[in-house]
């Protein structure tokens, strides 16, 4: 039996992100008091659909609308910005959220998002990345000396280190066109710090040390989501890469992103759609690119969150989940969009991987590797539309779908998603 605490609870993404997360959570969060969100920033983005209103979220937890306390943990990168137009927008609605921000959270500043461009448009090699400024802030969080966190954003030394930071990166911001000349460095250090220090003033009641908060809830008994963003295949680590993400979107990312150690984590529930998506470039061994894919993709209106972009569809791909299932060390799995798939006809489901002639059912750590990967598929009967939210309202064929699912991967359904709002999850298995 796996050790844990029993009042924590992780959600994680188990393939290219966008696999339903915000409303997973959304629905858990009525069973918990804080909600915290461990890695990545505005570059993911997570849907709530509560009647006819929509929500969307790009940093803050998707508990906040749940009127839970919330956290951006330390993992993060925070463009104060969105951040405060997050904010904003759920006031307007009659929200104020119970925020709580990491002040070790690291700061994504103007130049990032533009490096984030000008590098994109110089490569050849193109990531696809949401130029959100992301990667180039966590490269400055590894660096270490061209960096900024919440910390320093509120104390009374972020003159000096933003002037600091700008005089060192001067050359390269240059090279990227961003100012004109190492002259220009001190104005746009000026500009910056003007415009941050208003951000400071009105984030300055949310920032605290989320660390020793949460530690200190959670040895009271509170109880406590954990909720990733993008998935396992965007893993800095464990995905695509370079295809991927800047940070650890996996489970134990809590740990790092949260400062939380590993016994304190209860059960992991993993989110994967029916089938698969993703956005951006890289390989995508089960894509559909044929009228199936195309009319996947506009049943399932699948387009960004956060950029708008059409994702990329395919078959569900189980060397993926299997994949995601032992990295993350799942307890459950979240299916989402089931209904998309009703009344499309047959579907298959790749169960392996072809390559160099020899199948494989674990996923290559080598992207070449998963270039040239050929999709071993099953065929499974479909099943007609569909409604109502109960067990009892699923299709037979679709329960024999996820019978497949769960013999093939070893982990259990526990969860079932029918449609955009909370109340068209169905639970399977508590």
């Amino acid at each position: 039996m796996k050790a844990g605490n029993s009042n924590t609870l992780v959600v994680v993404g188990c393939q290219w992100g966008d696999e339903g997360k915000g409303k997973v959570v959304d629905f858990l969060a009525r069973d918990f008091d804080i909600v915290v969100r461990y890695n990545g920033g505005n570059n993911a983005g997570h849907t709530v659909v509560i009647g006819d209103e929509k929500y969307k979220f790009h940093l803050l937890p998707s508990g906040s609308i749940q009127g839970k306390r919330i956290v951006i943990g330390n993992g993060m990168a925070v463009d104060p910005k969105v951040l405060i137009g997050e904010i904003e927008t759920l006031k307007a609605k009659g929200i104020d959220p119970k925020l709580y921000v990491s002040d070790r959270a690291h700061v994504i500043m103007p130049y990032h998002r533009l490096l984030d461009l000008s590098g994109e448009k110089k490569s050849e090699s193109k990531l696809g990345t949401t130029q959100r400024g992301i990667g180039p802030t966590y490269a400055g969080k590894v660096n270490r000396i061209q960096a900024l966190r919440m910390a320093d954003l509120v104390n009374g030394e972020m003159r000096e280190k933003i002037r600091s930071i700008v005089r060192s990166k001067a050359a390269e911001l240059v090279e990227s066109g961003i100012i004109k000349s190492k002259q220009g460095a001190e104005d746009y250090a000026g500009e910056m710090i003007k415009e941050y220090s208003e951000y400071a003033d009105k984030l300055r009641p949310y920032i605290t040390d989320t660390v020793y908060m949460l530690n200190g809830e959670i040895g009271k008994g509170s109880k406590v989501l954990f909720e990733g963003a993008q998935g396992t295949m965007l893993d800095v680590d464990h995905g695509t890469y370079p295809y991927v993400t800047s940070s650890n979107s996996v489970a134990g990312g809590v740990c790092t992103g949260a400062g939380i150690g590993p016994g304190r984590i209860g059960k992991i529930l993993g989110v994967a759609k029916a089938y698969t998506t993703r956005v951006g470039e890289g390989p995508f061994p089960s894509e559909i690119n044929d009228k199936k894919g195309d009319m996947i993709r506009e049943k399932g209106k699948e387009y960004g969150t956060t950029t708008g972009r059409p994702r990329r569809c395919g078959w569900l791909d189980l060397v993926v989940l299997r994949h995601a299932g032992m990295i993350n060390g799942l307890d459950g799995i979240v299916l989402s969009k089931l209904d998309v798939l009703s009344g499309i006809g047959k579907i298959k489901v790749c169960t392996s991987y072809r390559i160099d002639g020899k199948v494989v059912r674990n996923f290559p750590a080598y992207i070449k590797e998963v270039e040239k990967a050929e999709p071993v598929y099953e065929e499974l009967d479909g099943w007609p539309e569909f409604k109502g939210t109960r067990k009892e309202d699923l299709p037979e064929n679709a329960r024999k779908y996820m019978d497949f699912i769960e013999r093939e991967t070893g982990v259990p359904v526990t969860m079932v998603s029918v449609g955009e709002s909370r109340e068209q999850m169905i639970v399977i298995n508590q």
